[in-house]
């Protein structure tokens, strides 16, 4: 079966074609370490998650490598701001980024590469740059890539470029700039006092001279250093969302093909946006929420993960309470039908596992996933056994963590529960709707089946 996937450097669909027989190297744009993520930012990772595990699912062998961006002018402003080294700041958002990916049981990368720790292949391609031609150093003292010099720039975003001034003017060296801005960008910033203490020496760093003064990465560089360094010059699949096209992964290939003469990604894939209310994201309007604030509203970072795939990644979604709480009681639903098929295994199905790797290798079609699982549930041709190992089968890729979610119940429940039992052997039927009552007064609700019983908390 052929793996389908949507390239936006063609802006169709393409069956993937990897370089490598059976394997797949994946690049995906990690966070920026300077504050807790937003739930728009885990929609990014939630997407890539589903395509690695699908991928894996289909039979690939896949290295997944994530940058995280540790060096750039919003970590560097915000670590003096707090009077913490740039070390010690990242590292704290980086721990909070692993916690948050872990609720969402996202799979960890492969490998996770930090800026910090890639100064120098950073320098060895900045040099590079300038040996060929290809950028040049400014009055300011920084290094800037002559976008004028690669005739493609614009190819992934589509951007027009007509009109630019060779070794332009008007060079950006904030890292960030609006949709309209085409200009040439920093790839080593010259220190200034703003930087403080961040910076590194090249000549220290490379043991040659060089005329590069002491300073610090651009952003874009930092991306195309780090998966050439892990995956070659030329992978397969970069990942990312939308809001990176243009200029982040369009620098990213301007300065890397020019660097290698060889192709870059062959396949860019992009998650659409998360809206909130409607809305984009801000804390002036007050709809900007992280996943810690999904948790203080009752929602699962599960039912969150859950609501995410009921839309295909490259639909732009609009977050509400009222919907992804009504995702949270559809994973109820389906936890509580999971443990109501008992604890035999069965076969998988292969009808359905076929059905369910054509919708994932169809660019990763979730929606027809999600309904495929309610069909399954309903089908009363398929035994409980076979039922039961089938879920466990798609929760490979789907990551709910189906039966491993339970509550842990109290020892004063367990024992009111087998004092009800014995009530109901010596059939004092009295006794054991008073003990019901009881443990529902506790918080739990206790249901009885063929050799038993079982306990769920109430919600």
């Amino acid at each position: 079966m052929s793996f389908s996937i949507y390239n936006t450097l063609t802006r169709k669909k393409e069956i993937l074609k990897p370089i490598k027989e059976g394997f797949v190297g994946i690049y995906t744009c990690g966070p920026t370490v300077y504050n807790h993520l937003h739930i728009g930012n885990w929609r990014a990772y939630v997407f890539s998650d589903l395509l690695r595990r699908s991928l894996e699912y289909d039979g690939y062998q896949v290295s997944q490598i994530m940058n995280i961006t540790d060096i750039d002018d919003k970590t560097i402003r915000d670590s003096q701001k707090e009077g913490k080294s740039l070390k010690d700041f990242t590292s704290y958002y980086t721990e909070q980024f692993f916690k948050d990916r872990d609720l969402l049981n996202i799979k960890p990368a492969t490998e996770y590469t930090k800026a910090s720790e890639h100064i120098k292949p950073i320098l060895i391609l900045v040099k590079k740059l300038i040996d060929q031609g290809f950028a040049y150093k400014a009055q300011d003292g920084s290094i800037y890539f002559d976008i004028s010099r690669y005739p493609l720039y614009g190819k992934l975003s589509k951007i027009k470029t007509k009109g630019l001034k060779e070794n332009a003017d008007n060079r950006m060296k904030t890292d960030e700039y609006t949709k309209d801005d085409i200009n040439d960008f920093a790839l080593w910033k010259a220190w200034t006092k703003e930087d403080g203490p961040n910076f590194w020496i090249p000549e220290e760093i490379l043991g040659e001279k060089i005329d590069i003064g002491k300073g610090r990465p651009g952003w874009h560089i930092e991306c195309s250093a780090m998966s050439m360094d892990k995956l070659g010059n030329n992978f397969d699949i970069h990942t990312g969302g939308v809001d990176l096209i243009f200029p982040h992964h369009e620098n990213e290939i301007a300065q890397s093909v020019c660097a290698t003469a060889e192709n870059f990604a062959n396949y860019f894939m992009h998650n659409e946006h998360l809206l909130v209310d409607g809305k984009k994201m801000s804390k002036s309007v007050g709809n900007f929420y992280t996943l810690s604030d999904l948790i203080n509203k009752g929602i699962k970072p599960t039912a969150f993960r859950f609501w995410l795939y009921t839309s295909s990644y490259m639909t732009k979604i609009n977050f509400t309470e009222e919907a992804v709480l009504a995702s949270q009681t559809a994973l109820e639903k389906l936890e509580n039908y999971f443990e109501d098929l008992g604890q035999d295994l069965g076969e998988i199905n292969l009808t359905y596992q076929n059905k369910f790797k054509k919708y994932l290798a169809d660019n990763l079609n979730s929606p027809k996933a999600i309904a495929l699982i309610w069909q399954l549930i309903k089908d009363k041709n398929i035994s409980n056994q076979d039922k039961k190992v089938t879920l466990l089968d798609f929760d490979k890729v789907l990551g709910f963590n189906l039966g491993q979610n339970k509550t842990e119940t109290p020892k004063e429940i367990m024992d009111l529960a087998e004092e009800r039992q014995q009530a109901r052997i010596s059939k004092d039927w009295a006794k054991s709707d008073i003990l019901r009552q009881k443990i529902k007064e506790l918080g739990f609700e206790i249901k009885d089946i063929d050799d038993g019983y079982k306990i769920k908390k109430i919600d």
